[in-house]
């Protein structure tokens, strides 16, 4: 596990949008291999989402040959409600980038048969080879996508009630009115991310402190979901500063002392400009045996 610190919310921002680029690029996707990337919605990633289209803007990524799978949808909300998740991606990601619509999967909250739903959801991931990279959010209470506080951590994508702190926390996208938040989701399930190859989260501001005290220093535990993955093999926090407020002093000191050697994960960083002049070149190569 590692733990990334940096000082500041668009450090953080910047940071995970690096890594997600570097592991676009190393894993040379193309029409037979797409990258398959999971993604949040909430405030969090928003800074990650604008580096990103930042860099597909300057020609430094694409994301032509990439799938994405969301975590989670609202139930009952119409799909171009503009708090619906398919409105939020498409407003702040999809549409900036140059990813086919249909490689773009968003589950449907207003679905005649809602656990079929859920279902096709899994397979679909399935049928696209898995998860390369899931990126994740976490709530105060330290869930991660809608499997609140005592979801099972073997969990697959279901239709879950929302816990009263969620709405609450999701009422400011609502006029701060609670009973127009949806009570329901569907949700992809803490062992649905558990099964990606690596998986990504980001924890930032004082008000997630706590939980991320809990996903690092405590035990697995399903009252906080983010906890269970401490046992997968490759997952990487990254957090500001404020986030780090509950942790013991020597734990923040131990990962900022690996700090010099995680940012060789973003340290050089890889452009499709490159890619594409190493293959100009390579056809210029004269025959010689």
């Amino acid at each position: 596990m590692k733990l990334i610190i940096l000082d500041h919310y668009s450090q953080a921002s910047e940071w995970a949008a690096k890594y997600i680029r570097n592991r676009i690029i190393q894993f040379n996707p193309g029409p037979e291999k797409y990258f398959t990337l999971g993604l949040p919605t909430g405030s969090t990633p928003l800074g990650c989402y604008k580096k990103l289209i930042e860099y597909y803007k300057n020609g430094d990524l694409s994301f032509k040959y990439v799938k994405t799978f969301n975590m989670d949808e609202y139930v009952g909300l119409p799909r171009d409600h503009p708090e619906s998740y398919h409105s939020f991606m498409w407003n702040n990601f999809f549409k900036h980038i140059d990813i086919h619509p249909e490689n773009t999967h968003i589950l449907d909250g207003n679905a005649v048969d809602l656990q079929a739903e859920c279902d096709a959801f899994e397979e679909k991931i399935k049928a696209a080879g898995g998860i390369e990279l899931f990126v994740g959010g976490i709530g105060p209470d330290g869930h991660i996508a809608f499997n609140e506080p005592g979801s099972s951590l073997v969990s697959r994508t279901r239709v879950k009630t929302l816990a009263m702190d969620t709405i609450l926390a999701n009422a400011r996208f609502f006029d701060g009115e609670l009973t127009k938040v949806p009570t329901m989701a569907l949700t992809v399930g803490v062992g649905t991310v558990m099964d990606a190859r690596e998986v990504m989260i980001l924890i930032t501001g004082a008000h997630k402190a706590f939980a991320l005290y809990k996903a690092i220093e405590e035990g697995v535990n399903h009252m906080w979901t983010v906890s269970a993955f401490q046992q997968h093999p490759r997952t990487v926090f990254v957090c500001d500063e404020d986030a780090t407020l509950e942790l013991k002093v020597k734990t923040v000191k131990y990962f900022k002392g690996l700090m010099l050697v995680h940012n060789k994960l973003v340290d050089p960083l890889y452009s499709i400009k490159e890619k594409e002049t190493e293959k100009s070149q390579s056809s210029k190569k004269p025959y010689s045996d």
